[in-house]
């Protein structure tokens, strides 16, 4: 029979577990909702596989009336015993029950214990912790505290003061072996790979060898997934790179101005030729990105009905096509195209409604819908653009990496101004798409 190392997810209810659960599940599990006690009985799921065996997350119902509970184990001289021996009525004391349920997980089924607070809150002013905290000292499980609602993804000195107040505070609790930041909205999975480490380190002597097998387990897995994201943002690259449209050498005449009209009718066709086929390759990446990172969502459908869409290009389209922030940036393309085709980029009514019906960012790639002519007589992407695209590749990555399945159908958002700003810093020179996520990643979350 293989081994079993598990976890029990614990909290104040509310705060999010199950929405946690999914996110590290990659799957929709439970019922999660904003409200209490959404949660009312645990159940378990495999969480990673190796040959050792298997980890195993429970979610279980929040605490709810933890004070009355605590009086009640205070008061008794056995107080594991007597309440084994209680049959709460789950309908009419439904707080009771739930703090009971969960309790009863932790003594009966746990190894280590993850206990989930909200990084907002003050830990000094929010007196349920303690409460908490005494419960799972008297049943003496070695305890992760993971912050969650910690907001967009933030370089790890941002993230400092709220991890140290709570490590503060959490250090008058003897079973509480470390306290990690995980959002279960913004996680990535390099901050996954911290908690399993943990796991490791925190395992009873006779779990550690299972518990280091199977992070490790975990993290080949997520490798695998992130070697493949980058191979196909490579080639989406790569075949923006090759990419061309024929045109015909231009006359004598031409070239001094005379019946240029046939040209610009070309370049035109040009132009529409090769941003189309660029919208169907961001479309294919964004999708597959989304698929390999256990999500589902609309975005890379409403692409596809933007890329497919007919506009006439002008000569000269000053800069620009798309914005910086995932899959969703079909919809800002859709916007700028369209206003392209009535007569000029000028970032206008188009611009802002395809922005809102994607989702797009507000930040906007500016470096040139404008095409270089090869010695062959082709058009294709200027060095600038291709650039951009890089930018493009890469934030489009970190935006699916750091959505948790929890949140639910991915949804198109905003970039972070700092993951904007480490692009923008790291695609210089001869960067690929490895060194700028790889880059950005280190930054956000050194030494992981």
């Amino acid at each position: 029979m293989a081994e079993v190392l598990t976890l029990s997810l614990i909290s104040h209810t509310n705060v999010g577990k199950t929405t946690l659960a999914r996110t590290l599940l990659r799957r929709d599990v439970g019922d999660a909702g904003d409200r209490p006690h959404v949660t009312d009985e645990s159940a378990a799921y495999d969480l990673i596989g190796a040959d050792g065996g298997v980890l195993r997350l429970w979610d279980t119902p929040g605490f709810g009336d933890t004070a009355r509970l605590v009086k009640r184990l205070r008061a008794s001289d056995k107080p594991f015993a007597w309440l084994r021996e209680q049959l709460w009525d789950r309908f009419a004391d439904r707080p009771l029950w739930c703090s009971q349920q969960a309790v009863r997980n932790v003594r009966e089924e746990a190894d280590i214990v993850l206990y989930l607070v909200n990084a907002a809150e003050d830990p000094g002013s929010a007196g349920y912790v303690d409460l908490e905290m005494e419960v799972l000292q008297w049943i003496g499980k070695p305890v992760l505290v993971l912050l969650n609602q910690t907001g967009p993804a933030r370089g790890a000195g941002a993230r400092d003061p709220e991890l140290e107040a709570w490590r503060g505070h959490m250090r008058g609790f003897a079973a509480v072996r470390d306290v990690l930041g995980l959002d279960a909205f913004t996680r990535c999975w390099v901050q996954e790979g911290e908690l399993f480490r943990a796991v490791a380190r925190v395992a009873g002597e006779e779990l550690r060898p299972l518990a280091a097998e199977l992070s490790a387990a975990w993290e080949a897995a997520n490798r695998a997934v992130f070697e493949e994201s980058i191979g196909l943002l490579d080639r989406m690259l790569t075949e923006s790179g090759d990419d061309s449209e024929p045109v015909s050498e231009q006359t004598a005449l031409q070239r001094i101005g005379i019946g240029r009209g046939e040209i610009k009718r070309e370049m035109a066709a040009a132009r529409e030729a090769l941003a189309k086929r660029l919208a169907a390759r961001v479309k294919a990446a964004t999708d597959r990105l989304i698929e390999l990172h256990g999500l589902e969502g609309e975005s890379a459908r409403r692409m596809a009905e933007l890329g497919e869409g007919s506009y006439s290009v002008p000569e000269r389209a000053n800069e620009s096509i798309w914005s910086a922030l995932g899959g969703m940036a079909a919809g800002a393309s859709g916007g700028v195209l369209a206003d392209i085709a009535h007569g000029g980029l000028t970032f206008g009514g188009g611009a802002v409604l395809g922005g809102i019906g994607g989702g797009a960012a507000s930040y906007f790639l500016a470096k040139g819908l404008n095409l270089a002519r090869g010695k062959d007589n082709t058009v294709g992407w200027t060095e600038a653009h291709l650039r951009e695209q890089l930018k493009f590749a890469a934030l489009t990555y970190l935006a699916v990496a750091h959505f948790g399945r929890g949140r639910g159908a991915w949804e198109d958002g905003e970039t972070p101004e700092e993951w904007a700003a480490l692009v923008e810093e790291l695609a210089t020179g001869d960067a690929g798409v490895r060194e700028v996520v790889e880059g950005a990643l280190g930054r956000l979350y050194p030494g992981a």
